[in-house]
């Protein structure tokens, strides 16, 4: 596989169901294979390298153009582990797209364009990878950039308020965002957390997993 293509799982129109952008139409570039194995995993489906299929920038572009909006969000798996995800995120805002990255921060960002807005769903206890962040990449983080935490008991979300402290998150941007852990934790606990605490962000719902299947694929 040459720098020009990538193994890509899916693609799809929809709307964006997480982040700050919740709700705006967005096409979705989600790529295949993942360094992680979290345990509430709800994209099994593209951890491995072969559950995607060869694909070049061109024809990702030119699929982006066709969906007509002007978000697009690349995730997976762990978009970083492609080697020609720069390339696509420098052709993506050539083209004047307002380009997404969803990552897990345990690979490194450095080759990221500047203008690309990462999302860090940075790993709790839960997870079973919540000792794999890269450090070194909270300091490529901006204040357009958001940090993500998917809370999945009480452990987790005291966990998340020590790293914001810890690392003076808040400082970096105020995009900080807990989304329960689906089918895990009741958002009314979660929501009672953030409450009582209130912490430097905001909660957050899986928009899509309320309008449609939770299951669903392509949404």
């Amino acid at each position: 596989m040459s720098k020009d293509t990538l193994l890509v799982n899916e693609t799809f129109l929809s709307i964006q169901g997480e982040s700050t952008y919740a709700g705006l139409p967005c096409f979705f570039i989600r790529l295949a294979g993942c360094n992680l194995n979290c345990s509430y995993c709800d994209t099994a489906y593209a951890k491995k390298f072969e559950d995607g299929q060869e694909v070049s920038i061109q024809e990702l572009l030119a699929l982006a153009e066709e969906a007509n909006s002007n978000l697009v969000l690349i995730t997976g798996g762990e978009p970083m582990l492609q080697e020609g995800v720069p390339a696509l995120c420098r052709a993506l805002l050539a083209a004047q797209f307002q380009v997404l990255f969803e990552t897990n921060g345990a690979v490194p960002l450095d080759d990221l364009p500047w203008r690309v807005t990462k999302i860090m769903d940075i790993k709790l206890p839960s997870s079973g990878e919540a000792d794999k962040l890269v450090l070194d990449n909270l300091e490529l983080l901006n204040e357009r950039d958001e940090i993500k935490f998917v809370v999945g008991d009480r452990a987790d979300f005291d966990y998340a308020l020590n790293l914001i402290a810890e690392h003076e998150l808040h400082e970096i941007t105020e995009k900080i965002l807990f989304s329960p852990v689906f089918g895990k934790l009741d958002p009314k606990d979660l929501a009672a957390w953030v409450i009582a605490e209130l912490p430097p962000g905001r909660m957050q719902l899986q928009l899509h997993k309320y309008i449609w299947d939770p299951a669903a694929r392509g949404v």
